[in-house]
């Protein structure tokens, strides 16, 4: 098996994780630091040119000088010579690995399901967060989309690709020649359409499109081609949320078309400025944008600037429609003043009627109560009963259900009941203490509740509750964790006499004391043997007090070996016999010291002078 390749020496190349037009980017691993990175490479065909590098390197780097949560962070940037036999150097970033889901595959994967308008705008106030946040460092994104922007598993916002849009952007002034900017030509701002020189207004603009297509489901502007949708970008006003979804409120509408602004005058002025509208609208406050003249009604933007965007992308055709499109508002004013008279002719007599028009009721669920109170109050439909109903599925102050339901005709003023969710169920913890553990376990499992155990001694019975964390009478969701603290009943000294001392220390200390030792040379009993403790075995103790033990260490004095005491009937030492006397041997010249008195034999002692001579012995 070959060894992983690694780049920058340290950052091993896994698996792939998405590919765009300008780049592609995988899963690593710094082997240096152990943790999991996610690895930005540059197409080696935008990596040949120099400029592209150099500003590449430059951005990369203020990008990586960006700390926020809301921004996917950089944590190291390098070159590296590429494997595909093009011999060149190809830059790379080292950003934040972010296990999550980009908000395009979120929208892919939602299908006909919307997101809630409030869930879009909390999303779209993340983005401005990180936006707010770069703009002050100075840095422009120049490229959000929801391809750019990652939910984590929490829900948390994650906005990527600082630094590189900024490189891409500043190294091409036309969209064909750079894949990446047409790829995402859906959200460039005016500006960028025009290829004039842009600001942080151009985030703000390309936020309010993701905002749209959040809200809607599309964006802004669709056509045929990047230069189509650029085109719109430039010369039409697009239609407001609230034309594809009627159930989004004017407020939106306004913040939208605010953001959506061509001049970039009239659009908020800062992300910051973006981001608190939208909170003020999520918290129930008034916005500040300006409400929308009339939803569906179109712009015409001088013809200079549809030009500038036909000499970026060079497209045949366009001016042989230029002149149709002149027309077109003339037409569609005639079209409007007869559909007027039209109106007027069938409508007329009714609304000389006592009954006005029946309203139809908006969709309100999920939506905060002040909202839905506003929502209600802008068709002309006033707020009936509002009940607080607890909802394991809807948050906290959102609305669970409403009555009548979505699209029912009623009269004006009529009112409308609704349901607002107080979270998911509270439990109260009961009082358990006192009780045993075993039968306070049943309980609280039975209230689908969790329990974990604590062990403490005391001088309570054992088994016997002594604490709840949360205390009783505390409200918690089902599944919360309750702590039992129980009592493992008074602490008794054990008995250790007779033991090892190795063993009487484990017994003691198991037991919750102190061991303290005193020595006994004197008591005839092996060594290392507990002999006494005090305080003695059964008697109860306070946890952490000390027990007394006198620990053997006799030793035995040494045996010596008796030295045995001579008998006096025997010599000391044994006497040998003389040899017989041979002929011609001279006397026995020996000195002689006694006198033998015991039966003759021919051999009697000298006479003490060594010349004694041997005769008849006695009896």
């Amino acid at each position: 098996m070959s060894d992983p390749h690694l780049i920058g020496g340290r950052y091993e190349v896994g698996e792939m994780l998405g590919r765009g037009g300008m780049a592609e980017v995988r899963k690593g691993r710094d082997v240096r630091l152990g943790r999991t990175v996610a690895i930005k490479r540059l197409r080696t065909d935008l990596a040949s040119d120099s400029t592209f590098q150099a500003r590449f390197r430059r951005e990369a780097q203020s990008a990586a000088s960006l700390n926020d949560p809301s921004i996917v962070s950089v944590y190291d940037t390098g070159e590296e010579m590429s494997t595909d036999g093009s011999n060149v150097a190809q830059p790379y970033i080292v950003m934040e690995y972010v296990a999550g889901r980009t908000l395009r595959e979120v929208l892919r994967e939602g299908g006909d399901r919307k997101i809630l308008p409030e869930r879009a705008l909390e999303i779209t106030s993340g983005v401005l967060r990180a936006l707010d946040y770069s703009h002050r460092a100075g840095i422009i994104h120049r490229d959000i989309k929801p391809g750019n922007v990652m939910l984590t598993p929490a829900g948390n916002v994650k906005v990527m690709d600082f630094g590189i849009a900024r490189a891409v952007s500043d190294a091409s002034s036309t969209m064909t020649q750079t894949a990446a900017v047409v790829g995402t030509a859906q959200y460039l701002s005016p500006e960028q359409a025009r290829g004039e020189t842009v600001d942080s207004r151009s985030d703000v603009y390309s936020t309010g499109c993701l905002l749209y297509e959040l809200l809607t489901g599309r964006p802004p502007f669709v056509g045929d081609s990047p230069v189509a949708v650029a085109y719109q970008h430039v010369r039409e006003v697009p239609q407001p949320p609230s034309s594809l979804d009627e159930d989004l409120t004017p407020e939106i509408d306004a913040i939208v078309m605010k953001a959506l602004a061509k001049d970039v005058g009239d659009r908020y002025p800062s992300a910051a400025a973006m981001k608190d509208d939208i909170d003020r609208y999520l918290a129930g406050r008034p916005i500040e944008a300006p409400a929308v003249a009339a939803a569906g009604a179109t712009g015409v933007l001088p013809a200079a600037d549809a030009t500038r965007v036909a000499q970026v992308a060079d497209t045949p055709g366009d001016d042989e429609e230029e002149p149709r499109k002149k027309r077109w508002p003339l037409l569609l004013l005639l079209l409007l003043l007869l559909a007027g008279v039209v109106a007027a002719l069938v409508f007329g007599p009714r609304l000389l009627e006592p009954d006005a028009e029946p309203v139809s009721v908006p969709t309100i669920t999920g939506m905060t109560q002040e909202v839905a109170e506003r929502t209600l109050q802008t068709r002309g439909l006033e707020v009936g009963e509002v009940t607080e109903v607890e909802s394991e599925q809807v948050a906290a102050g959102r609305v669970v259900s409403q009555s009548p339901g979505e699209g029912e005709s009623l009269a004006p003023g009529s009112e409308v009941d609704f349901e607002v969710s107080l979270g998911p169920p509270q439990i109260e913890v009961p009082d358990l203490v006192g009780d045993n553990r075993f039968d306070a376990e049943s309980e609280l499992q039975g209230l689908d509740l969790r329990v974990r155990f604590e062990e403490r001694a005391s001088d309570e019975p054992t088994d016997q509750v002594l604490e709840m964390n949360p205390a009783p009478g505390t409200e918690v969701a089902e599944n919360a964790q309750i702590t039992l603290i129980w009592s493992s009943g008074p602490n008794e000294v054990p008995d250790v006499v007779g033991e090892t001392e190795e063993r009487a220390r484990e017994l003691i200390e198991e037991a919750g004391f102190e061991v303290f030792v005193t020595e006994d040379t004197t008591t005839e009993a092996e060594a290392g043997t507990v002999l006494q403790q005090n305080p003695g075995a059964g008697q109860q103790q306070d946890q952490g007090s000390s027990v007394t033990i006198v620990v053997s260490r006799y030793e035995p004095p040494e045996t010596e070996t008796p030295t045995p005491t001579p008998d006096p009937a025997e010599p000391t030492q044994p006497t040998a016999e003389p040899a017989p006397a041979e002929p011609g041997d001279p006397p026995d010249d020996g000195e002689g010291g006694g006198r033998d008195s015991g039966p003759g034999n021919g051999n009697g002692p000298g006479n003490g002078n060594g010349n004694g001579r041997g005769g008849p012995g006695s009896d």
